[in-house]
């Protein structure tokens, strides 16, 4: 019989939590309808999406009209990045971001070079943490916007937000703060207030929500530019069909994460340090990628396994239903090697050797400790086969 799915790839996407999924079902098949005004069933669904709105808001301490609903985090990025860049064109065209930032924001930033705008991409030392001296120098008398990733998906470091919207602070002139919080909402606090961004994007398929549905928060009095057009059926920067039960899925999944944030972000940190506390008694010749444990997300995890080649990792422990993402190439599909491990500082050997852990709130300890004993014996394995590893453990 094969053994129980273990799934600790929860940064691409994690299961739906059944609490969520029962929830949204009346919107499928009862409450099908679009909210409007003047008749019982509109106001029914509209009062639904304000609801769902006001428990987002609170999550980020934002006002519920700062909130629109997206079909996920790439599209909320499109929307933030393309409508500020628009919006201050005339002020300046100049953009920074950063070499580790999340694909889908590099994608519209390589977008938006070709239409004419220009941008800077600072560096990161060997945790994940972006160089800010480099970002002072690189800012402009043309720059109107600043746009990082929150949380690293590869490494699970989290940026200091506070101390570069204090740097924009100081400057003589307005510059935009975006952040894309996807990997960073519901695994730590985010005061959208205390941290002082403009704007953030964050994904629900992230945390065991519905997949489809994101939302942008818009600090009120941001000017950003309509990108997409369409038919205005609940907001203007969004508009066309409105998926009803994503976004109800999306806020009953915050209201079970925040309702005891603490609880839940103390368990998601228990069980990385049991993972990795099993790995280091265990496996010898590793190193942990991105910052120390208790200094990084508590849902990342991301280590290199010397003399073992990571794709190899990842097919062995997927023979036994355990799912996990490494940092080498046909991962990435393309022959390159991770590149947020090779702008912190790790060698090529080191990308394809390393193994990405991600986790959620459906994994237990028994499966931290089965995954563990697995992938002892298929390190063992990997390198009693590789004349670089052999007699290592």
């Amino acid at each position: 019989m094969k053994n129980k799915e273990i799934y600790l790839d929860a940064c691409k996407t994690s299961k739906l939590d059944p609490e969520v999924l029962k929830e949204m079902l009346p919107y499928f098949t009862e409450k099908f309808w679009y909210p409007g005004n003047f008749t019982s069933i509109g106001n029914e669904i509209a009062d639904a999406l304000q609801n769902s709105k006001e428990t987002i808001a609170s999550s980020l301490s934002a006002k519920p009209k700062e909130i629109i609903f997206t079909s996920g985090g790439t599209d909320a990025n499109n929307i933030a990045l393309k409508g500020l860049m628009a919006a201050w064109e005339n002020t300046g065209k100049h953009f920074i971001t950063s070499k580790i930032a999340h694909p889908s924001m590099l994608k519209i930033f390589a977008a938006l070079e070709k239409q004419g705008y220009e941008g800077s991409y600072i560096s990161a030392d060997q945790d994940g943490y972006l160089d800010l001296d480099e970002l002072k120098k690189s800012i402009r008398k043309d720059t109107t916007l600043i746009a990082f990733t929150h949380v690293n998906h590869t490494l699970g470091t989290i940026q200091k937000i506070k101390e570069i919207s204090e740097i924009l602070k100081r400057q003589d002139h307005k510059i935009n703060f975006f952040i894309d919080s996807c990997e960073a909402y519901a695994k730590i606090p985010i005061n959208v207030e205390e941290l002082g961004v403009d704007s953030l994007s964050i994904s629900a398929h992230k945390f065991n929500g519905p997949k489809g549905v994101g939302a942008l928060y818009i600090k009120t009095g941001t000017k950003m530019v309509q990108t997409q057009q369409g038919i205005n059926r609940f907001q203007a920067l969004k508009p066309g069909a409105i998926n009803v039960p994503a976004i109800v899925g999306f806020a009953k999944i915050v209201e079970l994460i925040f309702k005891n944030f603490s609880n839940y972000r103390n368990y998601l940190g228990k069980i990385q340090k049991l993972l990795y506390d099993g790995i280091v008694k265990n496996i010898p010749d590793i190193r942990l990628n991105g910052p120390k444990i208790g200094k990084r997300s508590p849902a990342h995890l991301n280590i290199t396994f010397y003399y073992a080649e990571g794709e190899a990792i990842m097919m062995m422990l997927d023979f036994e239903n355990i799912h996990v993402a490494t940092g080498s190439a046909c991962a990435a599909k393309d022959l390159k090697a991770n590149y947020i491990l090779r702008h912190t500082g790790r060698t090529h050997e080191e990308c394809n050797s390393s193994i990405r852990f991600t986790l959620d709130k459906f994994i237990s300890t028994t499966d931290v400790e089965r995954t563990v004993k697995v992938l002892t014996e298929v390190i063992q394995e990997l390198r009693r086969r590789s004349p670089l590893g052999k007699n290592r453990m």
